[in-house]
């Protein structure tokens, strides 16, 4: 179980990294003149440190779990 919450992790970490440099790209290219491009790569960012954050908040539980 601690594996699978590990590997969630990492996935929900390289995808926050990911939809990051592609904000910044979209944000670098000037084509998106209203923005709504950046923010839809906003909104997916915050989506995914969230994610990341309950991953690693069940991860906590489970470890102090296993201790006793």
């Amino acid at each position: 179980m601690n594996i699978l919450l590990i590997v969630l992790l990492v996935a929900a970490m390289g995808a926050t990294a990911y939809v990051l440099v592609r904000g910044v790209i979209a944000m670098a290219s000037g084509k998106d003149v209203t923005g709504q491009q950046q923010q839809n790569w906003m909104r997916k960012r915050v989506l995914f440190q969230a994610v990341a954050i309950v991953l690693v908040a069940l991860i906590l539980v489970v470890a102090g779990a296993s201790k006793g």
